[in-house]
C-alpha cells in the first residue's frame, strides 16, 4: 500500500498562498484539519470551508485535535466532546487523532503538550478518556508522540504508555517524525534507538515537518515549532518509517500558518512536498520490486 500524501490546513493566507498550486495540480490526496481551532465562533476562510467539503466527500479527511488534553486530570471535557461530536455530524472524518500527554489543569489554561509517566492512575485516566473520545467519534481514533521530555526516562516509556492505551480501542499511532528527530537530537538517541521504542505496528499516520533550535547554556535543543522547512534528517526518518510501519495510509506535511512569508518559503514548502511523494514512490517502487 503507497500511503497518500497531503497536508494539515491553516486559515492563514500565506498557508493558502503556499499550498494553492498543489491543490491546483491535484497533488494533495487527503488534508488533514485541527478542527478544534475553528470552535469557539472562530470564522473560518470560505476556501477552507469549501476544501474541508470536498475532502469529506471523498473520504480523505483526516480529523486531528489540540485541546483535548488526554491526561489532564480533574478537567471537564464534556463541552470539548460536545464540540466534536457536533463536528462529525459536520464532515465526515476517516479518522481521528489526538495528542499525546496534557496541555491543561483547572487554573493553567493551555500549554505545549506536556508528558506524564507510566503509572496505574495515569493510564486508567487515559483509557478512559480516550473511550470517551472513541465513543464520539465513531471512527478510528489514534495518539499522536510528542518531542517534549523531562528526561531519558520519559522518552523510553513513551512508546510503551502510547501502545497501553491505544490497546483497549484498537487505536493507532501517529508517528511524527520530527518529534522523533527532537527525541533524538534532544537525548542522543539514533534512529535504530528510537523506532525501537514504539508500536510501529500501529502506524496510520506519519507526520513531517520542519522546527528551530533553542539555545540554553552549553546546551542546544530542537523544538517541534513547525516554522521551518523539513530538515533533512527528517526526511530520512520517513525512508525508515516507509520500511518498518506497513499499515502507514497517510503522510501529512505541516507548517504554521504566519510562517510562510516570502515567495522563497512557500516555494520550499512545495518543494518539500514534492520530496515527500518522490521519497514515498521510490520506497514503494522498491518494495514491490523486493516483493516479486
Amino acid at each position: 500500500m503507497t500511503p497518500q500524501i497531503g497536508l494539515s490546513l491553516m486559515p492563514q493566507p500565506d498557508f493558502w498562498q503556499a499550498a494553492q498550486p498543489l491543490f491546483d495540480a491535484d497533488e494533495v490526496d487527503v488534508v488533514e484539519w485541527s478542527f478544534d481551532m475553528g470552535w469557539g465562533g472562530v470564522v473560518l476562510p470560505d476556501l477552507l470551508c469549501s476544501v474541508l467539503r470536498q475532502f469529506s466527500q471523498r473520504n480523505c479527511l483526516l480529523g486531528h485535535g489540540v485541546s483535548y488534553s488526554l491526561l489532564s486530570a480533574q478537567l471537564d471535557r464534556r463541552h470539548w466532546l460536545a464540540c466534536l461530536q457536533a463536528e462529525c455530524r459536520d464532515y465526515s472524518y476517516r479518522h481521528i487523532s489526538e495528542h499525546f500527554g496534557w496541555m491543561a489543569t483547572q487554573d493553567f489554561a493551555r500549554s505545549a503538550p506536556l508528558p506524564m509517566p507510566l503509572l496505574p492512575e495515569t493510564l486508567k485516566l487515559g483509557c478512559d478518556r480516550i473511550q470517551q473520545f472513541a465513543d464520539i467519534a465513531q471512527v478510528p481514533v489514534g495518539l499522536e508522540n510528542l518531542a517534549f521530555a523531562f528526561g531519558l526516562q520519559d522518552v523510553r516509556q513513551q512508546g510503551e504508555f502510547l501502545d497501553q492505551l491505544l490497546e483497549p480501542v484498537d487505536g493507532f499511532l501517529l508517528l511524527d517524525l520530527h518529534n522523533l528527530y527532537c527525541q533524538m537530537h534532544n537525548f542522543q538517541l539514533s534512529a535504530t534507538e528510537i523506532f525501537s521504542l514504539y508500536p510501529l505496528e500501529r502506524v496510520r499516520e506519519l507526520h513531517l515537518s520542519g522546527g528551530s533550535w533553542s539555545h540554553h547554556g552549553t546546551a542546544t535543543i530542537r523544538r517541534d515549532t513547525h516554522d521551518q522547512a523539513v530538515p533533512e534528517p527528517v526526511f530520512e526518518l520517513l525512508k525508515l518509517a516507509l520500511q518498518q510501519c506497513p499499515q502507514a495510509e497517510a503522510i501529512i506535511l505541516e507548517r504554521m500558518g504566519n510562517t510562510l512569508n516570502s515567495e522563497q518559503e512557500q516555494l520550499q514548502f512545495r518543494q518539500d512536498f514534492a520530496h515527500i511523494r518522490q521519497i514515498t514512490d521510490h520506497v514503494s517502487h522498491v518494495t514491490e520490486a523486493g516483493g516479486k
